[in-house]
């Protein structure tokens, strides 16, 4: 009988979306959260009413002993646990660094400590790359965009230089390295994925983090969205779905893929500016939302696009939703019903 999968974090927005893929795959799966990020307990709720075989163990991965109980029986495990914005960190960047940097260095040891390690996925973050100042940028229409022609052909590589930027950025970047590192120097075989702006179903988004689903959310409920800056930060986003497809082929793959690091998001073919996303909503709600504009965040990329060309040519693998797909089904699952458009 096959071990199961551990989703460490599996209660959280992509933690859930892999969990049910696998379930319904017929696979077994560990569910191990703290649930303690609002919203997460819904989608726990959600899990068990659609997979009754789910296990769930509420644990936390600063628990060396929690872990253990569940790492010891998994087959493979993924790893997204974490605190996940950069404005948290800086009202507490302790504790920051002990969810994210030590919780992902006690996961790995508990991983070192058996004899057969199962293979581990772990979500890093694009924020390794720091501010990416030296990226020179012209705002065109409205939007971002490299002067650099290979650079806005094919977004950052994973050969851009390591530049970690808030707390948020130094643990992330520490547990990206540690993963790394302990598959170099270990033999753990692990993974690595730094990514970009992932949305869709369970996203519980917020002003700080989920930025897609919360202007969804904001624009739904009739509130005010505000956005940072001037609007013209560009992103490739990426849907859930096409995320899952990628990390199972990472666990398929692993014995080619160990030990390195992948920058992972929609890639060029799907970026879109704040200001162009206000324009979506338009165009799906038939009315233009409420907008207010603030300062400049620490740490916040006026442009990032990830050139996912590396894992593309390892896997095969390629998005199969497209920016305005993925966002008209999340809108959807969000309760909202586009707008009729006349003949």
């Amino acid at each position: 009988m096959s071990r199961p999968s551990l989703v460490v974090g599996g209660a959280g927005f992509i933690g859930t979306n892999v969990a049910d893929r696998l379930l319904s795959e017929g696979r077994d799966a560990i569910v191990f959260d703290s649930l303690s990020r609002n919203g997460v307990d819904r989608n726990l709720a959600w899990l068990k009413a659609k997979h009754p075989q789910v296990e769930f163990v509420q644990g936390d991965v600063r628990d060396r002993a929690a872990l253990r109980a569940v790492v010891e029986r998994a087959g493979e495990v993924y790893h997204f646990a974490a605190q996940v914005a950069v404005t948290t960190s800086l009202v507490d960047p302790m504790d920051d660094f002990e969810r994210n940097a030590l919780g992902t260095l006690n996961l790995l040891e508990e991983l070192r400590r058996l004899d057969n390690p199962p293979p581990l996925v772990f979500t890093s973050t694009n924020k390794v790359y720091g501010g990416l100042e030296d990226v020179r940028l012209a705002l065109q229409n409205g939007r971002y965009e490299p002067e650099d022609a290979l650079v806005r052909m094919r977004g950052v590589g994973e050969d851009r230089p390591l530049d970690f930027h808030s707390p948020y950025g130094c643990s992330k970047g520490a547990a990206d390295q540690y993963v790394v590192d302990y598959a170099r120097t270990f033999g753990l075989p692990a993974v690595v994925f730094r990514m970009s702006c992932i949305y869709g179903p369970h996203q519980c988004g917020n002003e700080d983090q989920g930025w897609v689903a919360h202007f969804l959310i904001q624009a739904l409920n009739d509130r005010p969205i505000t956005i940072f800056g001037d609007g013209g930060q560009v992103r490739d986003v990426l849907y859930v779905a096409d995320l899952v497809d990628a990390l199972r082929l990472a666990q398929d793959n692993m014995d080619a893929l160990r030990g390195q690091a992948f920058n992972m998001g929609g890639g060029p073919e799907n970026t879109i500016s704040l200001l162009e996303f206000l324009g979506t909503i338009e165009d799906l709600r038939g009315a233009k939302p409420d907008v207010a504009f603030g300062e400049w965040r620490p740490g916040d990329q006026r442009y990032y696009v990830s050139d996912t060309t590396r894992f593309r040519n390892a896997t095969g693998w390629e998005p199969r939703h497209t920016a305005r797909e993925g966002i008209e089904a999340l809108y959807a699952w969000l309760g909202g019903t586009p707008a009729k458009v006349a003949a």
